[in-house]
């Protein structure tokens, strides 16, 4: 995924992506971002934007 694909999803399909790379692929949050080879600001920004934070007990977003 590039910077450009990640301006045109919403939030709620990111946080979908972003938490089914961390159940299936993902140990943790820096693995998340080299996994989808993304910026992790642009992520953490959109994400956040609209209510999302990563929980590292569960390493997964969710809502706040």
């Amino acid at each position: 995924m590039n910077s450009d694909k990640l301006d045109t999803l919403s939030a709620e399909v990111l946080v979908g992506i972003a938490n089914e790379h961390l159940r299936l692929n993902c140990k943790d949050q820096q693995a998340l971002f080299y996994d989808l080879d993304i910026d992790s600001k642009l992520l953490e920004q959109k994400l956040a934007a609209s209510g999302f934070e990563y929980d590292p007990v569960c390493n997964q977003y969710k809502t706040r």
